[in-house]
């Protein structure tokens, strides 16, 4: 008698099959997707959705008496939206806006009714546009006028000031990115302190060339921001090299897990607090402080300064970029060398009996 195959074994159950199609590892990396994405939109929209200026540091040019008394009618504005400081002179003022120490200066004029505004719009538009409302309201209530003048004006094909973010967001997509595909094409398993090596003088020469095809795309081909291209190939080279090098020991340290922990670091704290759309005066104080410390705020940070501000201020950003690259080269290289320490030499097997040729 011939069974009909598959006759008599019962269906599996629905519960059984969602269990067979969701595996635990597909759960737990669903679950951290989502956790992720729901970080995201909590991060962009906690720092972008209510920008307000917080001590905007604000240069204010007058006779003394003049300049004390609108210093102390500044500070004394509901939430510290300035931080004014008096300056003796507007070639004092003009200078210290191109040294980013200051976002802008007012220059009062006493002979007339109309009074000056120094802004930056390379520093970020929003920035600009946000001291010329507040202190033109100002103006207003004092009767007089007011004239802007922007001593370091953005590019005519950056209007908004953001070409510096965009570039730097793209350098440090390409080094996580890259530094994630070299890390899964071999799989799951940890390197060796040989393969580490290797992987970071692969993501050396990486990030010199996507720091040159940066440069050169923001400079001739597109025209998009004024500078130096060594500078920019210079910035776009570290920055890169600084995100690889992390996502290298987040994933010694952590595994694959450890891809997600740089894209926390990276996109969901880095790029809202980078000073991009909304520039580090306007941002809430918790991405305000973060920013400069991570690597999209300070490659935001240097490669404005090389484009408007003749690359004043940028010692510390490259300073933090320098810190990141360092720290994930020497994590990558500890951390295999500690596991080649703990790793148990494989004994070799005994040779077994040597037969004997008969007579």
């Amino acid at each position: 008698m011939t069974q009909t195959p598959g006759a008599g074994t019962p269906h599996p159950s629905f519960l059984a099959e969602v269990k067979d199609a969701v595996t635990p590892r597909a759960t737990i990396l669903v679950t951290g997707t989502v956790v992720l994405a729901l970080l995201f939109i909590a991060s962009y929209v906690g720092a972008l959705h209510d920008p307000k200026p917080k001590n905007v540091p604000l240069g204010v040019v007058a006779p003394e008496v003049a300049a004390q008394q609108t210093v102390d009618r500044l500070e004394n504005l509901p939430d510290d939206p300035l931080d004014p400081r008096a300056l003796p002179d507007v070639e004092t003022a003009r200078d210290q806006i191109l040294d980013r120490e200051i976002d802008g200066a007012l220059v009062i004029d006493p002979t007339t009714t109309t009074d000056t505004l120094l802004v930056a719009t390379g520093g970020g538009r929003a920035l600009a546009v946000t001291l010329e409302a507040l202190v033109a309201t100002l103006e207003r209530s004092e009767a007089r006028t007011l004239r802007t003048v922007d001593v370091a004006p953005a590019d005519r094909h950056d209007s908004n000031g953001l070409t510096s973010f965009y570039v730097t967001v793209g350098w440090c997509v390409g080094g996580y990115l890259c530094a994630s595909i070299i890390t899964i094409s071999s799989g799951a398993r940890r390197p060796t302190l040989r393969r580490s090596v290797i992987r970071l003088i692969v993501m050396a020469l990486v990030a010199a060339v996507a720091g040159l095809g940066g440069a050169l795309i923001v400079g001739p081909v597109l025209g998009a921001l004024p500078g130096s291209i060594a500078a920019f190939w210079g910035v776009g080279t570290l920055t890169v090299f600084a995100v690889g090098a992390t996502t290298f020991a987040f994933q010694a340290l952590f595994g694959m897990a450890g891809i997600g922990l740089v894209i926390l670091i990276v996109v969901i704290l880095g790029n809202p607090s980078a000073g991009g759309a909304l520039p580090p005066p306007l941002l809430p104080p918790f991405w305000h402080d973060i920013g400069p410390a991570l690597p999209p705020g300070a490659g935001t940070w240097t490669t404005r300064s090389v484009a408007y501000f003749k690359g004043n201020d940028t010692t510390g950003s490259l300073l933090v970029l320098s810190a990141w690259a360092v720290a994930g080269t020497a994590i990558t290289l500890l951390a295999a060398t500690m596991r080649g320490k703990h790793r148990t030499p494989t004994t070799p097997a005994a040779p077994g009996p040597t037969a004997t040729a008969g007579p």
